[in-house]
């Protein structure tokens, strides 16, 4: 049997507020643009750096999922550093003047919040907290604690202390 694997794993910084939409059946989705940078010193010595942005999409999982997109619309701003993990997927389109038209997206599977660049503004310390599918409800409103993401209540994490 052959096997495949697509895994995209960032680090990086929101270049702008996410944008929400919920589409026709009710369903949210969040779009955002993550940027990725890398620092070298060229032959002469001179510091170099290139920054790379991703087009990333975060969906919520149905009526019973975890919200993705509910959670990105309610924690994450421009600036904040986010761990994104997902899945790289490429489409086509025909734009309105006919041109075929090619996107690289990165479909958002996982997220943790890094604490962000707003200096703690909005109600993140420095430890970060986990958001990904986990089939349970999608998080209610209140408070701060770990209790909105499911996952990260589980005690099965095999620390020694």
């Amino acid at each position: 049997m052959s096997r495949s694997l697509n895994k995209v794993t960032l680090i990086g910084n929101l270049g702008a507020d996410p944008e929400i939409r919920t589409t026709s059946n009710g369903g949210k989705v969040a779009q955002f643009s993550l940027a990725t940078s890398r620092q070298w010193n060229s032959t002469a010595g001179e510091k170099q750096e290139k920054t790379e942005w991703h087009k990333c999409v975060a969906w919520n999982a149905g009526a019973r999922g975890t919200g993705l997109a509910d959670i990105i619309e309610r924690y994450v701003k421009k600036g904040d550093k986010l761990y994104v993990e997902g899945r790289i997927e490429y489409r086509q389109y025909e734009d309105k003047d006919k041109q075929t038209r090619y996107v690289t997206e990165i479909n958002v599977r996982e997220i943790l919040l890094l604490g962000g660049g707003r200096g703690g503004e909005g109600g993140f310390d420095a430890a970060p907290r986990a958001a990904r599918p986990a089939g349970g409800k999608a998080p209610a409103g209140g408070g701060d604690g770990f209790e909105e993401f499911p996952a990260a209540m589980e005690g099965d994490d095999d620390l020694p202390f």
